[in-house]
């Protein structure tokens, strides 16, 4: 260092000149040194949030923070030390800093939006969640379950429409539960994903199908309970009195008994909000061929070609049963469910319904209104959707499981075990249906999948 007081010549102003060069730098650092304190103050208090939302949202922050870190790399001299810097150099660096401080700042910002909005989506999911009704169904380590380790990672849900009355109101046109008391199942459908989502299979069963009904808990619907009353098993009754009696476990019971598959979804929906579902995506069109009457419900659609139907609609299509001109009844009523389901699939997942909030929210709330089950909910829903994005919809096979096709004398339905053994083994091996070839899971040429639905009669 130099003394101020020396007499100044040449080498002394060379030697002050250094000398204020070196405290510039000292000052700068002290400077950006502070700067750093500050920063990792504050971002000190940033992490401070809960656990489980910076659990969420670490992998997403690294990603946003290894650019800038890059940048902050590349902006600083590889040795600081090496040679002095220009008053050109030392802008250049204060500049590339200050942008990188800038960087930081924002990736800070965007962090604590991340955590406001996970936050938000986290209570907007628990609201929904709160929403479904739940009802204990499954039993996912039954005897009756064949190779449970081949059924790893599929899903197979359990769907059963109730005709229960309660909550019902006149312009539904379905009664009330003082006339039509309980709860049946009127319609049962078994929907199965493989685990590796090549493909969707839904199999509808006929409300009259005949059964052997094993010992149930007694259901309460009012309740949605059971009581610890066991109803003896039953020979020759319907299927639509397993849930009469015994409720979803009942239900479930009887279908992984036939099957061999385990249920790990149960999704019951009844008459009260459906029609709430159709009108908020806006309705959905089916194709009808010819007006729909129903000597029971009365005029349905009187129109023909691509029909946009409303909620009430809805309900009176998929519910109808006694259709002027159809003398397949039970099995009519079963083709046009799955071509609504079909067609109701298609407009939730249609861009117009994804991309608006107002009618996506108002599905999902309807939905959680008009359902009930076990193992449903956002995630379930979410992580199901997820998987099978990308699903071919040509691989997605509605049939109804083979029966003769006429009534006993009793009015029942009698079932082609053999045939529908070989349909529910073929499922549990993921592979072809019987009368479609190993390549395909499309129904083969002439092969039927509505009227008694048989693959391969």
């Amino acid at each position: 260092m130099t003394d101020e007081m020396e007499p100044i010549d040449d080498s002394t102003k060379v030697r002050r000149k250094i000398d204020h060069t070196l405290a510039r730098f000292s000052a700068a650092h002290d400077e950006l040194a502070e700067e750093e304190a500050k920063r990792k103050q504050r971002l000190e208090k940033l992490t401070a949030r809960p656990a489980q939302l910076l659990e969420q949202t670490r992998t997403r922050f690294q990603r946003a923070v290894a650019p800038a870190k890059a940048a902050e790399a590349a902006a600083k001299p590889e040795d600081e030390e090496a040679s002095p810097q220009t008053r050109l150099q030392e802008k250049k660096q204060r500049h590339n800093e200050r942008t990188v401080r800038i960087g930081r700042i924002s990736l800070i910002v965007v962090a604590v939006l991340v955590f406001l909005s996970t936050g938000a989506a986290w209570g907007t999911k628990t609201w929904f969640n709160s929403k479904f009704t739940e009802i204990a169904a499954l039993d996912e380590n039954s005897s009756d379950i064949q190779d449970a380790p081949a059924q790893l990672g599929d899903e197979n849900f359990l769907i059963a429409g109730s005709d229960t009355r309660a909550g019902a109101t006149a312009e539904e046109n379905v009664g009330d539960a003082d006339e039509v008391g309980g709860a049946r199942s009127d319609t049962v459908m078994l929907a199965h994903i493989p685990a590796d989502r090549k493909r969707a299979v839904v199999i509808s069963f006929p409300r009259d199908l005949e059964i052997t009904r094993p010992p149930c808990e007694r259901f309460d619907s009012a309740a949605n309970d059971y009581t610890s009353e066991i109803v003896p098993a039953a020979t020759k009754v319907k299927l639509n009195t397993a849930y009469a009696v015994g409720g979803p476990r009942c239900l479930i019971k009887w279908v992984q008994q036939l099957t061999g598959m385990k249920i790990n979804h149960f999704v019951g929906i009844d008459f009260s909000g459906f029609k709430d579902m159709v009108d908020a995506v806006g309705g959905v069109t089916v194709h009808v061929d010819s007006p729909i009457n129903d000597t029971t419900l009365g005029m349905v659609i009187s129109q023909t070609g691509d029909v946009t139907i409303s909620g009430d609609q809805a309900l009176s299509f998929v519910r109808a049963r006694h259709v002027i001109g159809d003398p397949t009844s039970d099995y009519g009523r079963i083709k046009r469910q799955q071509e609504f389901i079909g067609a109701l699939m298609a407009k939730v997942m249609s861009h117009g319904v994804l991309t608006n909030p107002s009618q996506l929210t108002g599905f999902v709330t309807a939905f959680a209104k008009a359902t009930f089950g076990d193992n449903i909910g956002v995630d379930q829903m979410l992580t199901l959707a997820q998987s099978m994005k990308g699903l071919d919809p040509s691989k997605v096979n509605f049939m109804t499981v083979p029966t003769v096709g006429e009534s006993n004398s009793r009015g029942n339905e009698v079932l082609l075990e053999s045939k529908a053994k070989a349909i529910f083994q073929a499922l549990i091996d993921n592979t072809a249906l019987p009368g479609t070839t190993p390549q395909s899971t499309s129904p083969a040429p002439g092969a039927a999948t509505g009227a008694t639905g048989s693959p391969d009669q």
